[in-house]
């Protein structure tokens, strides 16, 4: 784990917490000009900043347990469903949502391989799993932060998601011949 013996767990896991606080910071001080009244990016940066705040190595290092990786999918799962549950109240979403869901989920997935990987099959031996996860986890964090601060559909997820949603509505996919 390149990333980790660079950084170290602290300095990573600081930034990461210390992004989504600016991303927050940044979409309150937007709001409060009267830029930008979009209250599901409010909502949605605040939410992300207590999650990883709450699930930060600067919070669990006093913990007697080490299964951290079972915590942080627990985390995961947990802001996914606050998100959503905003999203089936508001009906409304901003173009960070997306970037959200699915960068939460793919967080999810590598942090239950890893913990299946390193709890579950007691491997101790790194392999390219471990690599793999420590640039994409990273890379992901980043991205959703960029994603609540510029709210722009800028790897083109949104339109991925229209794209097929559309495909499926279509009538021509419901015709037998």
């Amino acid at each position: 784990m390149f990333l980790t013996e660079f950084f170290g767990f602290f300095s990573l896991s600081a930034f990461t917490m210390w992004g989504f606080l600016m991303a927050f910071f940044f979409n309150v001080f937007v709001y409060s000009l009267n830029v930008k009244r979009d209250t599901n990016l409010l909502f949605s940066s605040f939410v992300m900043m207590v999650s990883y705040t709450l699930s930060d190595y600067f919070f669990t290092w006093l913990s007697i347990k080490t299964t951290v990786l079972l915590d942080w999918a627990i985390y995961d799962v947990l802001t996914i469903l606050i998100l959503s549950v905003s999203l089936a109240c508001k009906k409304k979403t901003s173009v960070s949502f997306i970037y959200l869901i699915v960068g939460l989920s793919i967080n999810l997935t590598f942090f239950l391989l890893m913990y299946f990987d390193l709890y579950v099959h007691q491997n101790k031996e790194p392999w390219l799993l471990w690599d793999i996860y420590a640039v994409s986890v990273n890379i992901i964090d980043l991205t959703m932060i960029v994603a609540l601060i510029v709210d722009r559909d800028f790897l083109g997820l949104n339109k991925l998601k229209n794209k097929t949603l559309s495909y499926f509505k279509s009538n021509d996919t419901h015709k037998v011949t």
